[in-house]
């Protein structure tokens, strides 16, 4: 399954995207390291700080797609893998719901690719799949990314103190939520009628 918008395309990673993929997060080093998950020492069975290799990770993830708890998406600008997109902790029953997290390569930020992608995956999450809500978690510290659920219409709805494993401690997060009640046009329309105000303003 593949998403497009113009030059903006999300499609399942692939254990051959591991070149493309591990030279973009080799290159963005610096500017991805302060908001990567990291393994806490209590963890029994885990060393601190212990990455998995790229091909453990792909084939977890698409372990996990398989028993239907995540999307796991690279993100692709004009044909290049620029960045990746993973929704996860998808939950049924009475929640529907699910949080997405994302990255995008610093030399290609602040173009609407991300805000695509995003929108891209959320319509994908209300219309196809049928879940109710999509949260996003963040860094207060991490102004690129909130401001791509802020120009989206993402709700702030507070702080979660200590509540993930990031850059070697436990970190305040910011959590941002939209429902499919309030984006009955599509997330991705609402964001070109943004972008086009945004275009018009200039």
């Amino acid at each position: 399954m593949e998403l497009h918008l113009g030059d903006v395309t999300l499609r399942p990673i692939r254990v051959r995207d591991q070149r493309a993929w591990q030279e973009a997060n080799r290159r963005n080093r610096d500017w991805l390291r302060r908001w990567e998950a990291t393994v806490p020492p209590a963890q029994p069975g885990r060393m601190s700080g212990s990455r998995p290799t790229y091909r453990q990770m792909v084939r977890y993830l698409r372990g996990e797609a398989a028993a239907g708890r995540i999307l796991p998406f690279v993100v692709l600008y004009r044909g290049e893998l620029v960045g990746q997109l993973t929704v996860g902790s998808i939950t049924w029953g009475s929640m529907c719901s699910a949080n997405v997290g994302y990255w995008i390569d610093e030399a290609v930020a602040g173009r609407g690719i991300m805000p695509t992608a995003v929108a891209l995956s959320v319509d994908y999450c209300f219309a196809v799949l049928g879940l109710h809500r999509i949260e996003v978690c963040i860094r207060p510290e991490n102004g690129p990314s909130r401001r791509v659920v802020e120009k989206l219409g993402f709700r702030s709805e507070g702080m979660r103190p200590r509540y993930l494993h990031i850059d070697g401690d436990w970190r305040d997060h910011l959590v941002y939520a939209l429902t499919a009640e309030e984006v009955p046009e599509g997330l991705l329309n609402r964001w070109r009628a943004v972008s086009s105000r945004g275009r018009c303003g200039n």
